[in-house]
């Protein structure tokens, strides 16, 4: 694929993701992904503007939420979707499932269920890094309900103290499954994190994809050159219900008006451009990714014991 510049390649990636998630909806009621799903449908250009100043020798960790982040950073989509369907052809053999996706070959290290559980595994990453005089950084991806784990502080507390080469980023939907952040804390997650001696960024503007960009890049190159612990906070929204093909607009937690401002900024919906020049060549990649999946072989018995040590 041949851009024009780089807007138009973090936008086609970003509307990859979208189509991606808006196909797992469609297949989702039919039974065929045996998994449960966590959309990032609203969240896409914070996954792309950070994979798209990454280098591929630069470590990733993710959280549940991990479609964005694998299809960002190179993943491969046809294993993806068979993983989904529980194939043998899927990066764990059908095991794993949505929330555990994994693509080492690009470093994208793992993804997870447990909240906040990939963080302490990214600053021992970092640690190594820091210990082995390695070039590449480390990037770990959490939600702001993360935040309320001790790891999440003690995690903070070793990489500003050994100062190691590692970005946080935070993407700051305003819930924690179905609790509104107002009930949850009473302290600015910036502030916080700067007190334990790490570099902080901010960005309300989670929807505006050239914006992220700047803001990633800006920030990776700071943990590049000066090897020590940046932070991002990122405003974002999430579109879907927490775990789901769902809205859930009508619960009290969500207000329709926000849910509605948000989306008249979203470029994926509003740049109808660039949507129409490449939703037919994604949506094509989409159909052999599928295709792949469903005539992909289930793991057999003896595949139960694969990996166990």
């Amino acid at each position: 694929m041949v851009f024009q510049n780089t807007f138009e390649k973090i936008f086609y990636n970003a509307l990859r993701i979208r189509l991606v998630e808006e196909k797992i909806i469609e297949l989702f009621p039919d039974d065929k992904i045996q998994s449960p799903v966590h959309l990032s449908i609203g969240q896409e250009p914070i996954a792309v503007g950070i994979c798209n100043n990454l280098k591929q020798e630069d470590f990733l960790f993710s959280t549940y939420r991990s479609h964005a982040y694998y299809l960002a950073k190179g993943g491969d989509l046809k294993v993806m979707f068979a993983e989904l369907y529980g194939k043998s052809t899927g990066n764990c053999c059908g095991k794993a499932g949505s929330m555990h996706l994994t693509a080492p070959e690009v470093n994208l290290m793992g993804t997870s269920a447990l909240v906040a559980s990939t963080i302490p595994h990214a600053v021992g990453a970092a640690l190594a890094a820091k210990l082995l005089n390695k070039e590449h950084i480390i990037v770990t991806v959490f939600g702001d309900g993360a935040t309320e784990e001790g790891v999440y502080h003690e995690s903070l507390n070793f990489a500003g103290l050994h100062q190691l080469p590692i970005l946080f980023i935070c993407e700051d939907n305003g819930l924690a499954s179905y609790t509104k952040k107002e009930k949850r804390q009473n302290y600015s997650l910036i502030e916080q994190a700067s007190l334990y001696s790490i570099t902080t960024w901010e960005l309300y503007e989670g929807y505006d994809l050239g914006k992220v960009d700047i803001t990633a890049r800006l920030a990776i190159e700071a943990v590049r050159s000066n090897r020590k612990p940046h932070f991002i906070w990122f405003n974002t929204y999430r579109y879907k219900e927490h775990v789901g093909i769902n809205e859930d607009h009508n619960l009290p937690i969500r207000d329709t008006t926000e849910y509605n401002l948000w989306k008249s900024h979203d470029p994926l919906i509003q740049n109808t451009e660039l949507i129409n020049k490449f939703s037919s060549i994604i949506k094509e990649e989409i159909e052999e990714a599928v295709e792949f999946a469903e005539n992909s072989p289930y793991p057999k018995l003896h595949d139960l014991y694969l990996g166990v040590i």
